[in-house]
């Protein structure tokens, strides 16, 4: 080949490339880039519950690596659908996320009709970012002092006691613990976490299913009493607590918990998505993050954009199965 061909062969060989490459360009340079402006991530639940102070911790810490703001809007009601209808319908430019919950995700598919958005449509996966044991809870003052304790106080005064919840999946457990229990006890719903605590501090309720985090120090305080945590997974927090399946002597409830995770709405560059996984899996290699979320109650848990996906899948399968199985119906 000569020279004049060879000159050829490389410049069209080069016109390929350079082609191939601003192709490619949109959607790398943006993730190059990515965050130079603010970054909001919605949480559908009020202020001061576990994905509320989660999304808390990410973000700052975020912040922190990526230079730029990054900002926890609190956008709640309708069991999270307000939350997520809202980030479905955001650009898919990566600057807004959700902090979906299960209910957003799996829950709400299940138990509500015409929803207003898709879960496995509407939005793409990110990570896995905990997941979160919730707790039976009482007062001190004047509750029982264990789970058999509040069934037989519950069986000897069927239709008088009453509990609360705010999330779809914590009032499911609710369902599940009176229904295999045996027990007629009226259900108080509540939009989040920061009204149950406050149900249960004023007496309007017995005792509660919900999250740990706004609970703690309640606990520690001597005022709030935890009863059961509903699955078996490790409680440093609270040590000594058993399962309820184990502390109610119902072992057909099994494991039940609740989690959160990270996604963006469809359509968002793979590239950035890979980047914001990234940067949750750096951030919880980091052991100080882990355990000011561990001191919370909430397990740091990270997963890759497939898993999570596989995950989510998962438990949308099996809980529209328990569901069904139970009878259980929702408004």
């Amino acid at each position: 080949m000569n020279l004049l061909s060879n000159c050829i062969a490389f410049g069209l060989l080069s016109a390929v490339t350079v082609g191939h490459a601003t192709a490619q360009s949109p959607s790398d340079a943006a993730a190059q880039t990515y965050p130079n402006k603010t970054v909001r991530i919605i949480v559908s639940s009020p202020a001061g519950g576990p994905t509320d102070v989660l999304a808390r911790v990410i973000g700052q810490r975020m912040s922190e690596d990526w230079g730029q703001p990054v900002l926890i809007e609190n956008r709640s009601g309708a069991d999270g659908v307000i939350g997520a209808q809202l980030a479905a319908k955001a650009s898919p430019d990566g600057y807004t996320l959700l902090a979906a919950m299960d209910t957003a995700m799996v829950m709400n598919p299940i138990t509500t009709a015409n929803l207003s958005y898709d879960p496995f449509k509407d939005f793409v996966p990110i990570t896995m970012v905990a997941k979160n044991t919730a707790l039976v809870v009482v007062r001190a003052a004047d509750g029982p002092k264990s789970v058999r304790e509040l069934i037989a106080r519950a069986k000897a005064n069927p239709g008088k006691l009453n509990y609360g919840a705010g999330v779809m999946t914590t009032r499911l457990a609710g369902y599940l613990f009176n229904r295999t229990a045996g027990i007629d006890v009226v259900f108080v719903p509540y939009k989040g976490s920061a009204d149950v605590v406050n149900g249960l501090l004023t007496g309007s309720v017995d005792f509660t299913v919900d999250g740990i985090a706004p609970y703690l120090s309640l606990i520690r305080s001597g005022k709030l009493r935890a009863l059961a945590k509903l699955d078996g997974r490790p409680l440093p927090a609270l040590p000594e607590l058993e399962p309820l399946a184990i502390a109610a002597n119902l072992p057909s409830l099994g494991d039940i918990m609740t989690w959160t995770g990270l996604v963006a709405p469809a359509g968002t560059p793979p590239a950035i998505i890979e980047k914001i996984y990234r940067t949750v899996a750096k951030m919880y290699a980091d052991p100080e993050i882990v355990n000011k979320l561990q001191r919370s109650g909430i397990t740091a848990t990270s997963s890759s954009p497939a898993e999570f996906d596989a995950f989510y899948r998962m438990e949308a399968n099996r809980w529209s199965k328990v569901v069904k199985e139970s009878g259980i119906k929702f408004d």
